[in-house]
């Protein structure tokens, strides 16, 4: 079939404050890592050695997915850092970068490679992506979507011609400047001989450098219109709307945890709910070990992670909250994202637990 990469060195700069302890494809959707639902969809496909490149808190995705066994792949790391003053940094070298340390390492791309960025869900036909990568004897594809003209300055536009190869980018350009609404999705496919053009032992990117040096020394490099779910959280309001679609069964073959106790309402094991005095609005999950006192009320779409305790009297409306969070007596959160240590608002403001002028006091997590 093909070998596999997935890109998770990252920082998640953009997504702070849910990557200030976690890196960016452990964040959950239905408390499951990102990164773990792309290992499920490749393992299904037969792209079984995949090799991760990390750095930034990378002993959270090692320790998580270890050797790969339990999804029937064969999982490797490189990590990217160095000793400063005997502390072990962190220092991405680039999606391309990455990609070349690696092989200068192990020679691990000696065939086509599917390469996939850690922060996005997707249901990609990775079969008939590689078929016709391979029929139109491409070097390298890109696989695009066509997305709407005022969503452009989002993402790495790519122009192509009739027959689909490359001839130009657009990084994040305005609505009325685009030359094309065909967005790149971080999905690539390469053949080895795309590693051979990546300078060894320095900081290089797919999309700004690599690319562009493929058009202009005109090699076969194509861009795939494709049409399937890409679910990208790459900005903190992503997240949040992402997880609503979720929730609200919007996205086929992500089907919510627990047990379905009555329509809407799935619950984990060992549940302390007031069922008598709580009003609850699915679609809602309430993990394990969830309090819930009375008089609460909880409107979906919600997810109340496991070892969480809501207060008396409280309204949660549409919100995300994450495991062993408490939130106190008669709080009303709307639209949000609640941790232990912050909540996010859905136009992305964070407050942070304890600070003076924050308007939310929603506990603290000790349960």
């Amino acid at each position: 079939m093909a070998k596999g990469m997935i890109l998770a060195a990252g920082q998640g700069t953009r997504v702070r404050p849910l990557t200030k302890y976690l890196p960016k494809p452990m964040v959950p959707i239905l408390g499951k890592p990102v990164m773990e639902y792309l290992i499920e969809h490749m393992a299904n496909f037969g792209v079984r050695d995949i090799m991760v490149n990390v750095a930034f808190n990378h002993d959270k995705i090692e320790n998580y997915f270890g050797d790969g066994r339990r999804w029937g792949v064969n999982l490797g790391y490189s990590y990217e850092g160095g000793r400063d003053h005997g502390e072990i940094v962190p220092r991405p070298m680039g999606s391309a970068g990455g990609m070349r340390k690696i092989q200068d390492f192990g020679k691990f791309f000696d065939e086509t490679t599917l390469v996939i960025c850690g922060d996005a869900i997707v249901d990609l036909d990775i079969e008939a992506a590689l078929q016709e990568h391979r029929s139109k004897g491409a070097l390298a594809s890109v696989v695009t979507l066509e997305v709407p003209l005022d969503q452009v300055q989002n993402y790495g536009v790519v122009v192509a011609d009739a027959e689909g190869k490359v001839v130009s980018f657009q990084e994040k350009p305005k609505p009325e400047e685009a030359k094309s609404r065909l967005a790149s999705t971080g999905i690539y496919i390469f053949e080895p001989e795309v590693l051979d053009l990546i300078p060894s032992g320095v900081p290089f990117d797919i999309g700004s450098q690599l690319f562009p040096m493929l058009v202009e020394k005109n090699l076969p490099f194509y861009a795939q219109r494709c049409t399937f779910n890409w679910i990208d959280i790459g900005r903190l309001n992503d997240y949040w709307e992402v997880s609503q679609r979720v929730l609200r069964g919007d996205v086929a073959q992500m089907d919510m945890p627990g047990r379905q106790i009555e329509p809407g309402v799935w619950v984990g094991l060992n549940t302390s709910i007031a069922w008598e005095s709580c009003k609850l609005v699915g679609p809602i999950y309430l993990g394990s070990n969830v309090r819930i006192e009375p008089g609460v009320s909880i409107i979906g779409p919600a997810w109340i992670g496991h070892g969480s305790h809501i207060r008396s009297r409280t309204l949660i409306e549409r919100c995300i909250v994450f495991e062993y969070t408490r939130i106190g007596d008669a709080q009303h959160l709307k639209d949000m994202i609640v941790s232990p240590q912050y909540c996010v608002a859905r136009d992305g403001v964070a407050h942070y637990l304890g600070e003076d002028d924050s308007p939310y006091r929603w506990g603290d997590a000790r349960g």
